[in-house]
């Protein structure tokens, strides 16, 4: 029987997947052949991705924190930096006693949810976006977690007020005037809510932190993913919410977080 796809026929997709600027062009072949169902399949797949669309949306999933993330057309795909928020998260979260109360915020797929997760042994799981795809797909993701639809905290039940030991979120922190310049995959296919932070890049970002301690427990955590160049400005906000903060950084994959902390019980 022939072999699918012939040695002629993969060489072709690494050409045109290379053509169309795709830099690991050999790798992005291999997971669309051991993706398609059929030369049918395979032929829409390249057609896609030689079109620009984003790789993970055409195979329908991404690869985060060593987890397969189902991800759809029009949902963010989650960047390997937000990796790092996900290590700050987890070893903040194993010291709490009894089962640790983590909240997803601009969850987007869910998969920082899902990561941390897996990287505890136990937890109680929410979730949040005010995108309906994004919750279709964070409700995938996510099967043992409450997931909710709305923005920022308005969907969230009262009774997880001042219950929250980790909120992770990597909110949009985009400024506007620069949205036009990134690459093409996010500016054409991912949603501008996921991307667009306003003016200066902060206006979720300031909206999330100023809400905050109204729903983290005594002593818990608040993380979230910025700009070097926007840290500072993030840590203020932080610091104005009444959260003790720090900055962590990570130089090998270009990533940010301002973490705060509320007030613990004095003892």
């Amino acid at each position: 029987m022939p072999v699918f796809p012939s040695p002629v026929q993969t060489s072709s997709i690494v050409t045109r997947l290379r053509t169309a600027g795709c830099v690991f062009a050999e790798d992005e072949a291999a997971l669309l052949v051991s993706s398609a169902a059929t030369p049918g399949d395979l032929d829409v797949m390249v057609a896609r991705r030689v079109a620009g669309e984003p790789l993970e949306h055409v195979l329908g999933w991404a690869e985060f924190c060593g987890l397969r993330v189902s991800v759809e057309p029009g949902v963010f795909v989650p960047r390997p930096r937000t990796e790092f928020l996900i290590d700050q998260a987890i070893t903040l979260a194993r010291p709490v006693r009894g089962t640790p109360v983590v909240l997803d915020m601009c969850c987007g797929t869910g998969a920082m949810g899902a990561a941390v997760a897996a990287g505890l042994e136990r937890i109680e799981l929410h979730a949040a976006d005010l995108a309906p795809a994004a919750v279709r797909c964070a409700r995938r993701n996510l099967p043992g977690a409450r997931v909710y639809e709305g923005d920022l905290y308005e969907p969230l039940p009262r009774a997880l007020r001042r219950r929250v030991d980790i909120l992770i979120a990597s909110p949009p922190y985009v400024p506007s005037e620069s949205v036009p310049l990134l690459p093409a995959e996010a500016r054409l296919h991912e949603p501008l809510m996921a991307l667009d932070g306003g003016h200066d890049g902060l206006d979720v970002v300031r909206r999330l932190i100023a809400g905050a301690p109204g729903w983290l427990a005594s002593g818990g955590h608040l993380l979230v993913e910025t700009s070097e160049r926007q840290a500072a400005a993030t840590a203020e906000a932080v610091s104005a919410a009444g959260l003790t903060v720090r900055v962590a950084t990570c130089d090998e994959l270009d990533a940010t977080a301002v973490i705060g902390t509320a007030p613990a019980p004095a003892r």
